[in-house]
Formats: C-alpha cells, structure tokens, sequence
C-alpha cells in the first residue's frame, strides 16, 4: 500500500520541472510537466525570462540564461547541485528534454522513468519516498505501471493528461546560479558535449508532428469520391501545401489506416499529439479519437461541406466548401505543382 506525499512533508518533498526554451520558445508539453511538478520549476536556456513568463502553470521560477546552442552534458552538470535536493524532476519528452533527462539522470545518479504519462511522489509501507509512474511503451501501445525507489529524474508525453490549469498564487521568478559555472556560461562536463558546427532549420517535409507551429491535415473528406492512387496523390499535395505554409501536414486515422499516407502523420489518441499555433483541417468531421491528440490549438480552421461537424463548431474560422477544391485553389497560389503521374511500366 502507497499513499501519496501531501501535507507538510510534501514540502520537503516537491518536484520540480525542468524546462529547455530557444529564444524563449517553449517546448510542446511545457506547461503540463510544470503543472505535475505542482509550479515549481528551472527555466534554462535562452530567452529565459521570457518563456518564464509564458507558463501559465508556473508558481515558484528560476531562470538559467545560457544563451543559444545546446550542450545536455554541460547542462546537466550544473544543474545537478541546484536539483539536488529534489527528489522528482519531470522535463517534457520534447526533443531537447528526451536529450537532456538521460544526462540529467546519470549526473545525479538516478533512474530515469522516460515516456511516462503520469508521474507522482509518493511513501511506501516503510515511509521511504518512492516515485511512480505509468510509462508508454510499444509504441504508445501499452502503459506498464512503475515503482522506484526515489528520487528519479522522468519526462512526460504531451497531451495525456487534462488541460493545464494556472496554479493559484502570484508567481515569482529569479536566477538561478548554477554550480561551476556563471549565469550565462555552463559548467564543463565529465564528458565533454560534441561541438555543434551550426544549427539547422528542420526540413517540414520530415519535421515531427509534435514540434510543429503550423498543422495542415487531411481526412476522409478530403478524398471523397477519389480512387486510391488519386487520394494518395491528393495526401502528397497537401503536405506540399503544409509546407509552403511553414508547417507539416497530419492525417486521421482513417487517412493512414487506407494508406493514403504514412502512419507518423496520424494524429490522435492512437497517433501523435500535437499542439501548434494554427491547425488547418481539410475534410476532418472531428471525431474524438482525433481532437484527443490536438492539444490546445491557438487558432483552428475548418474546411468541410458540413457546416455543422464537430471540427467546424471548434474552429475559429469555418469554411463550408469543398476541401479538395480549396486545397487545389491554395496549391495554385503558392505556386506548388502537384507531382507528375508515374509513367506506366513497359508490358513484356
């Protein structure tokens, strides 16, 4: 039997999150990683103070500007001694975040319970201080529940848990001195990062769902009355579209099951949780299934015959027309060309 931490031990014992921001740009699943660690958390890396003031669940901040580049081994040496008294530290599983909880983990020598969907302190029988955690395994196809002995270091999927909800109090936010090192220089590591020549924008047409700030997707409406080769063409020009607009195209499930496109385009429960600045959907009804991995969209648009469906009365913007049309009219004016017909193989 376990019973949860709360009351005045709770205080000695509270997590805390970690948060990796670029140029104050705050990763998918920020906010939900500080609202499990119940506010408290280290905001590192550049634009501090400005993705600091972005969380809307943080309660008690510190700041750690480092400036641009990314060094997970240095970073995780200094902060190791300013954590150290922490016994759960939760990152969002972001890109940056899955690189720097496993250097995290080590540096502190502590378990690393990755991919969880939930994480929680709480006492065993015996009154030791224990961490468990519902971690995704099999591709997201099963959840194992896990026990360890405290403290851990974890990270959290995005958007498996309820919407984030603004911790009550006035938040506070103040540097963080790291160990070894200055406000805006990390520490060294025992094993030394590599050394980044340059950092790359992300091509969109590979670009994970989950770091995209713009979201074209597709579903059954898009294609309707189409054949097979003509709906997978129509997929392809979408994510053309996508990325003339900065963005990654997505499906639904029935898109990726008919295989009109890959399955790492599916978004949902059963897909890829996203959670981008604008979500355009072409011919999505929006069943459950599917509006469980968006997320909180800033601005949402609809694109359906059907004026009524579930997308079209979330969306800030409904379009009630053809999708494929309006999807054929945008193509045009970004000047995207949609790809030639395969020439047909010789015969004998």
């Amino acid at each position: 039997m376990t019973e949860s931490v709360t009351g005045p031990a709770a205080a000695a014992a509270a997590p805390a999150a970690v948060i990796m921001v670029r140029r104050g740009r705050l990763p998918t699943g920020a906010d939900e990683a500080v609202e499990a660690a119940g506010g408290a958390v280290v905001v590192v890396g550049s634009g501090t103070r400005e993705g600091a003031a972005a969380l809307g669940s943080g309660r008690h901040l510190r700041v750690w500007e480092t400036g641009d580049g990314f060094a997970p081994g240095a970073l995780a040496a200094g902060l190791a001694p300013a954590l150290v008294d922490i016994p759960l530290v939760i990152l969002p599983a972001s890109a940056d975040g899955r690189d720097l909880a496993p250097r995290l983990a080590a540096e502190m020598d502590r378990p690393l319970l990755a991919g969880a969907e939930s994480v929680a302190l709480s006492r065993g029988d015996d009154g030791r201080l224990q961490v468990e955690a519902a971690v995704a395994r099999l591709d997201d196809r099963i959840l194992v529940d896990v026990t360890v002995e405290g403290p851990a270091v974890a990270t959290l999927i995005p958007h498996r848990r309820d919407a984030s909800v603004p911790v009550a109090g006035p938040a506070t936010i103040e540097p963080l001195h790291a160990d070894g090192g200055s406000d805006d220089s990390p520490p060294m590591s025992v094993v030394p990062d590599p050394e980044v020549e340059a950092v790359l924008e992300p091509d969109l047409a590979t670009l994970d769902l989950a770091d995209a700030r713009v979201v074209v997707a597709g579903g059954a409406g898009l294609v309707h009355g189409r054949d097979e080769i003509e709906a997978r063409a129509t997929f392809a020009l979408l994510g053309r579209v996508a990325n003339a607009l900065g963005g990654a195209a997505g499906a639904t499930r029935v898109a990726t099951d008919a295989g009109w496109t890959s399955y790492d385009r599916q978004i949902g429960t059963t897909g890829v949780a996203v959670d981008p600045d604008l979500y355009v959907a072409f011919g999505i009804s929006g069943a459950a299934q599917h509006v469980g991995g968006l997320g909180s969209p800033r601005h949402v648009v609809s694109v359906n015959v059907d004026g009524s469906c579930p997308m079209t009365a979330m969306a800030d913007l409904g379009l009630v027309t053809d999708a494929h049309a309006l999807l054929d009219e945008l193509a045009r004016r970004f000047g995207v060309e949609p790809e030639p017909e395969p020439e047909p193989e010789p015969v004998g």
